[in-house]
């Protein structure tokens, strides 16, 4: 395989930069905060969404690349992971603890299953 060409260096460079490992303890925080007795506070919601939105994207990056397709339940977790990252944070609140109560057991239910089936370590 030819070397890459200087533009496909920047564009992996770029990706690189970007990248953010996967932090277990974030998820799992987050998830607690979510799934609290207590909804988390108002001011908290867009943060909370867009961070679950995050673990979401990169547990499904996990999944895709480990190829965690092939079981089942996991495929089936992927797939409601995808739409709900897609989605937008409603409007209202009781809608928005809905949608982050969503978020959060869907990431929840994806991590353990990709713990599960081996394609991904476990949080301390």
């Amino acid at each position: 395989m030819p070397p890459l060409s200087g533009t496909e260096l920047v564009t992996v460079l770029d990706r690189l930069r970007g990248w953010s490992p996967f932090d277990g303890g974030a998820l799992l925080d987050d998830v607690a905060a979510v799934l609290d007795d207590v909804p988390p506070p108002e001011e908290d919601t867009a943060q909370l969404a867009e961070r679950l939105s995050g673990h979401l994207a990169r547990l499904v990056t996990i999944a895709v690349a480990s190829e965690a397709g092939q079981d089942p339940t996991a495929a089936q977790l992927v797939l409601r992971a995808r739409t709900l990252h897609a989605d937008a944070l409603p409007r209202g609140r009781q809608a928005a603890i809905a949608h982050l109560r969503r978020l959060g057991w869907t990431a929840n239910e994806l991590h353990d299953r990709l713990v599960a089936i081996r394609c991904l370590k476990e949080a301390a």
